[in-house]
């Protein structure tokens, strides 16, 4: 793993449990001095910018992976859902690997990074309209309404993993449960 990785993979770590950490701590974490850090990011908002399009990159290659175009074109309830529980375990995975870049302002509101988001979010949106056709999801929200609902579920993952509160093992089964069962007793 090259130094920029290393720095990347632990600024990634640390800054999902303390969104707050310096430059130096980052330094710290990733067992190198400040300047070398530096000579890879020039600035704190350059290493979220970085961390923010490796989630992207993450996110594209999940939707690109379960195969979302086909899977909405067929209509095929069956394939719809197992895309759904893929996509969803994966963008668990995910969160914890890259939770600081579902809410850090600096990620959320780079222009670049948003438009991308956006497109992004567009493309994933379109599982939940077909599950919503082939009467897996319920038709009375908006789909985008659903992708918001998964959005908040992985920055709810993300915050009870760092807090001890549920098990790693346990996280993307509660999220798919939540997503499609909701808090409702059984």
């Amino acid at each position: 793993m090259s130094t920029r990785d290393t720095v990347l993979a632990s600024a990634q770590r640390l800054l999902t449990t303390d969104p707050t950490a310096s430059m130096a701590e980052i330094a710290t974490a990733a067992g190198v001095g400040r300047a070398t850090v530096h000579r890879h990011f020039a600035t704190r908002e350059d290493l979220l910018r970085e961390i923010g399009s490796r989630s992207l990159d993450a996110w594209e290659e999940i939707l690109d992976d379960v195969g979302i175009e086909g899977v909405v074109a067929s209509r095929d309830a069956g394939r719809i859902s197992a895309a759904m529980d893929d996509m969803i375990g994966r963008f668990v995975a995910d969160s914890e690997e890259s939770g600081i870049a579902l809410t850090d302002s600096t990620v959320i509101n780079d222009p670049a990074l948003k438009a991308r988001a956006d497109a992004l979010f567009t493309r994933e949106v379109t599982v939940y309209a077909a599950a919503q056709a082939a009467g897996l999801l319920r038709t009375d929200v908006p789909a985008r309404w659903l992708g918001h609902s998964v959005y908040g579920l992985l920055i709810s993952v993300r915050d009870a993993l760092v807090a001890g509160d549920i098990a790693r093992r346990d996280a993307a089964d509660l999220v798919r449960s939540t997503f499609l069962n909701g808090g409702v007793a059984r």
